[in-house]
């Protein structure tokens, strides 16, 4: 819910601090030590406001930003405009959400007249129901803009040019419809009226993020920042808020790792990579090409120059001390000096990707997992049967995607595969030597946030004689070293690591266990693309089973050989391929892909 500002407050603060647009801006974000985390904390921003101030589009210059005296952007360029949708590119680390956040909490210098909605957390477990909570927020910001036209028009008067914003922005706002607006945006996000009027502490987190995704969406800022919006999402709804978004008329940043949902709706990128922000015009498959294209052009100009460079050196070491070829030499050294004063082009250089594979294992006869006449409830009761008379087995040959709407049964099938919950009538057999290694979105709470990755892998595995488990620190670091924590991180605290990179330390627990039958339910939260390319490929080259979950498309499309729908207390087999199961959700939408 938005903070109510004091207006008079902050100009008394802006008369105080007067001087650089940076310092300006902390002013403006009203820092409260007590409500941050520890990333809000110390994180460090610089930046000066370049775009005239009251312009709807954003520039702001001499960016720098750092966490805990790493720096994460040097010295960029922030530029924000109007009618553009932009994807926010980088690996895991690289600072995408700490950029989110550091707009949000206005710490650049970001006009006030400029309403933002930052997407990173569910909606707050309240005695408001989910319809009230969407709508709450946008009377609350009626009232901060109410009061910031008040502040203009006593600090300024009716000529301020951002009034005229802040006008726009009210009749936009038109409570006369809010009702009718937010249930159309719950529908969309998989709301039955019932759910609409029940309260949100009475709903799961997953659902609960929908409420604060709807209330993102119904408040329609002029900077809607998103960080991964899809990840609580069932199939069908990713494909209705890509088509919502990609009609979004202000301005939008989307962090997100599905290339799907970024080809859908986005009109630029923006890739954080080597401390830079670099932008790019077009979609996710644009950028891709336009990097191949300026990589080619970069290493032709680099071996040019090398080229150059060995022959000059070459005819400056041949001329020695002979007087006619002393003033030649010298020459040729003041084209060489020129080229290094000039800047010389450097070579292509990718950032080290996320790259494993899961452990070969002795892969089981059928059946494996064979169901049998299995019905299930969660309060056993016949009348509330979630599945009923399920015929279906699993063995290390597979390859299934589990599909369908959100409270399906989805996980509940892979938790009565796992033992987790026992059948309600009928019989789940597992195979003796079956070896289950699980992905689920909790799994990153089974860590240590307050040890080290080296640590607490040599805590949860200690060395054991009985066993004859043994491994130096030596031996743990190549081993976590290739999930993609490697050097500093090593000894970095597990709290301090991104969403990601504690994802990767799941996957090396899960290789631990040598399983022979891979259960993963929403692996790709939080893992960045190449980080999910490699985890795609990493399962092609499994020899064992595997089943998923996924709201990714393009993870399904390069894994799965089976589709399994559930639905309507049935499973059944999808006879086509993940784009048409796409194809079919949209086309029931009344969507054109």
């Amino acid at each position: 819910m938005a903070p109510k500002v004091d207006f008079k407050a902050l100009k008394a603060a802006k008369d105080k601090k007067k001087g650089s647009n940076a310092s300006l801006a902390q002013s403006e974000s009203i820092p409260n030590l007590s409500n941050l985390n520890l990333d809000e904390v110390n994180r460090t921003v610089t930046g000066v406001l370049t775009s005239k101030r009251t312009a709807k589009d954003i520039k702001i210059d001499g960016f720098s930003m750092s966490l805990t005296g790493a720096e994460l952007i040097q010295d960029c360029t922030i530029e924000l405009t109007i009618g553009r949708r932009y994807g926010l590119l980088g690996q895991n680390g690289s600072g995408k959400s700490n950029f989110l956040k550091c707009l949000a909490a206005r710490e650049v210098p970001i006009p006030e007249h400029i309403d933002l909605y930052h997407l990173d957390s569910e909606a707050e477990p309240s005695d408001r129901t989910a319809l009230e909570a969407v709508i709450d927020h946008l009377k609350n910001e009626m009232e901060r803009l109410e009061a910031l036209e008040q502040s203009i028009m006593e600090d300024s008067g009716p000529e301020d040019e951002r009034l005229e914003a802040i006008y726009e922005r009210l009749d936009e706002i038109d409570p006369n419809t809010f009702e009718v607006r937010a249930a159309e945006l719950l529908h969309g996000l998989g709301f039955s009226k019932t759910m609409m009027a029940r309260m949100t502490k009475d709903m799961s987190g997953g659902w609960r993020m929908r409420v604060a995704l709807a209330r993102a969406l119904f408040a329609a800022p002029t900077l809607l920042l998103l960080d991964e919006p899809t990840n609580h999402l069932d199939l069908e709804a990713c494909v209705w808020l890509e088509e919502y978004l990609k009609n979004y008329k202000k301005c939008l940043v989307l962090v997100s790792h599905s290339q799907d949902f970024l080809n859908g709706v986005c009109t630029n990128i923006i890739w954080l990579t080597h401390q830079k922000l670099t932008y790019y015009t077009g979609n996710y498959d644009t950028y891709l090409k336009t990097v191949a294209e300026n990589e080619v052009v970069q290493m032709k100009k680099y071996q040019k120059e090398q080229d150059d460079i060995k022959h000059l050196k070459e005819f400056i070491a041949s001329c020695g001390t002979y007087a006619n070829l002393v003033k030649q030499a010298k020459s040729k050294q003041k084209i060489l000096d020129k080229m290094e004063a000039d800047g010389l082009t450097k070579p292509v250089q990718r950032e080290r990707t996320f790259q494993f594979q899961f452990p070969d294992c002795d892969k089981l006869p059928p059946p494996v997992l064979p169901f049998i006449n299995v019905s299930f409830a969660y309060s056993g009761k016949e009348e509330d049967m979630l599945y009923r008379n399920l015929e279906l087995s699993v063995d290390c040959d597979s390859r299934i995607a589990l599909v369908g709407p959100n409270g399906a049964g989805k996980s509940t099938l892979l938790k009565l595969m796992t033992g987790d919950l026992s059948p309600t009538v009928g019989v789940v057999n597992r195979h003796t030597h079956l070896n289950i290694g699980r992905y689920h979105q909790h799994s990153v709470d089974q860590l240590d946030p307050n040890k080290t990755v080296l640590q607490f892998f040599k805590d949860t595995y200690p060395n054991d004689i009985a066993t004859g488990f043994s491994r130096s620190e030596d031996e743990w670091r190549a081993f976590v070293g290739k999930y993609g924590i490697s050097g500093k991180m090593q000894t970095t605290k597990i709290s301090h690591l991104s969403d990601g990179q504690q994802s990767r330390i799941v996957f090396a627990m899960m290789c631990l266990k040598k399983p022979n039958l891979l259960l993963l339910d929403e692996p790709t939260n939080h893992l960045d693309i190449e980080a999910i390319d490699s985890l795609a490929e990493a399962i092609k080259k499994f020899n064992g089973g595997m089943v998923l979950v996924s709201h990714d498309f393009r993870l399904i499309d390069q894994v799965a050989e089976q589709i399994w729908v559930c639905e309507d207390g049935k499973v059944e087999v999808w006879k086509g391929d993940i784009r048409s199961y796409k194809k079919k959700l949209a086309k029931k939408m009344g969507i054109s892909l």
